[in-house]
């Protein structure tokens, strides 16, 4: 008798939580880290359907389930060795339930819902990586710039395989985050496999606290080709883009190499709005399909400005690229608004919508999967590039390449003298700010220089450049 009031008592506990859930589901669906901006929806569920009327009709059988958790809780409550909190024992049960569904979807504490708001306002603590599980195994997305696991040389696509002396086949993804976040100026031994190589590394990471500026790097090249670095899409994001581009249009620039390699993605909303800027209006962006019909979305460009429409673009893209920065290329690369050009992407294609919940927690859950103007979905496929360059790196450079001992001298000679005019400039150069300054503008003109994918990309436009005025004349 006392069993049945508690499962009574339990039933209806859930069911009030399971209402609350599916109101709170609809509301803030704009307010979680993968976030459905303002679009039109198109319904395309018929809610009298069978399929609809086959859900309504199973309620009986989650009623046995449920008393079947209600019994396991129960009896753990009462005879496990240990006496655990019920909160401990809920918190665990909705843990492992949301886990099991996919590696994005997660219970989040009270604690670890306020560390998700920080990562999209712009900082936090860790090492700087995300991460993701991939074919069951821990999976780095990308290294996050200018952060400890960017400095110590972690690569997209890196397995970890050890955090400390644990192994990590049997970490969730939230286990294996805890693990990796820590106090600032704690050190965290990690071990990963690195296929590419096929060689493991051991890496020792001084934990930070992570402040990343969205936009790196506006620069004005050579021929008016402006260039821009996108590292992640958080809440101002849009805001830093469009002022960095304004001013660099207001220097003369014509043509733009928009650098997404490596950006893990961030809020929907946010990436919808900065493709929005590129595209003329009427344009499709990305349309989303989910469970429900109230899921299925398509964003339609409402730019009238189009103050771009005549600039030729070049979007950068490699493995590390995930999610938002796929929005991006798909809604460029198949308006034919941009070209595409680098290494394949990651492939994260899914929607992850944050559920706040009464006690504090939240829940993050994967509500639907987003598709391309042209109707693809790239989850775990990725965009292959209009052309593709693979990253080459100054160091690997071979020996017995395709120059000639005497062209290798000459390159070396003018190199030699340009270092030696750049570094009597800088000595020439007596206030610290001004020398600090110039220092980072001769390496970034380095960096530029050694970059082939950039080197390919700035080819393009002017090869753009050259065709429409063929065509004009």
């Amino acid at each position: 008798m006392v069993r049945k009031t508690f499962i009574l008592i339990f039933l209806a506990g859930i069911l009030s939580f399971a209402t609350f859930a599916s109101s709170q589901s609809v509301k803030t669906l704009v307010a979680s880290k993968e976030v459905e901006g303002k679009a039109g929806v198109q319904t395309t569920a018929n809610r009298e359907d069978p399929e609809a009327q086959k859900e309504e009709a199973e309620p009986q059988d989650l009623y046995s389930q449920v008393e079947l958790f209600s019994y396991v809780l129960t009896t753990v409550k009462s005879e496990y060795v240990e006496e655990k909190k019920p909160k401990d024992l809920i918190y665990g049960a909705l843990t492992g339930m949301v886990g099991s569904l996919d590696p994005h979807s997660q219970f989040m504490s009270p604690d670890e819902y306020k560390e998700l708001k920080t990562e999209t306002q712009g900082k936090f603590g860790g090492l700087g990586i995300e991460i993701t599980t991939r074919d069951g195994l821990l999976t780095v997305v990308t290294p996050i710039e200018d952060t400890p696991a960017w400095r110590a040389g972690l690569k997209a696509g890196d397995r970890i395989v050890k955090i400390e002396d644990k192994i990590t086949r049997d970490l969730t993804l939230n286990e294996a985050v805890k693990k990796l976040r820590g106090e600032p100026g704690t050190k965290v031994h990690i071990t990963i496999l690195r296929e590419s190589e096929y060689k493991i590394h051991e890496f020792d990471i001084v934990r930070e606290v992570i402040h990343v500026k969205d936009v790196k790097e506006p620069t004005l090249l050579e021929d008016n080709i402006a260039y821009l670095r996108l590292v992640e899409f958080r809440e101002d994001s849009y805001e830093q883009v469009l002022a960095a581009i304004k001013k660099l249009k207001e220097e003369g620039a014509t043509s733009l190499i928009f650098d997404v390699r490596n950006n893990p993605g961030g809020l929907l909303n946010v990436a919808i709005k900065i493709s929005e800027m590129f595209l003329p209006e009427g344009k499709v962006i990305v349309s989303t399909r989910g469970r429900h019909s109230s899921q299925n979305t398509e964003s339609i460009s409402h730019n009238s400005k189009n103050e771009f429409a005549d600039w030729p673009i070049v979007l950068l893209i490699n493995e590390g690229s995930a999610s938002g920065s796929e929005i991006l290329a798909g809604a460029l690369k198949d308006n034919k608004r941009a070209v595409t050009l680098g290494a394949k992407s990651f492939g994260k294609g899914s929607v992850q919508s944050v559920i706040p919940l009464p006690d504090g927690s939240g829940l993050r859950l994967t509500t639907s999967k987003y598709f391309t103007p042209s109707g693809i979905c790239i989850h775990d496929v990725g965009i292959m590039p209009d052309i593709v360059v693979e990253r080459i790196y100054p160091k690997g450079k071979s020996d017995d390449d395709d120059d000639s001992k005497e062209l290798k001298s000459v390159k070396e000679e003018k190199k030699m003298s340009k270092e030696v005019f750049d570094k009597l400039e800088e000595e020439n150069i007596q206030d610290p700010n001004e020398k600090e300054k110039r220092r980072k503008e001769l390496e970034f003109k380095k960096r530029m220089t050694e970059d082939n994918q950039i080197q390919s990309a700035i080819s393009v436009i002017k090869g753009i450049r050259i065709y429409k005025k063929l065509v004009s004349e």
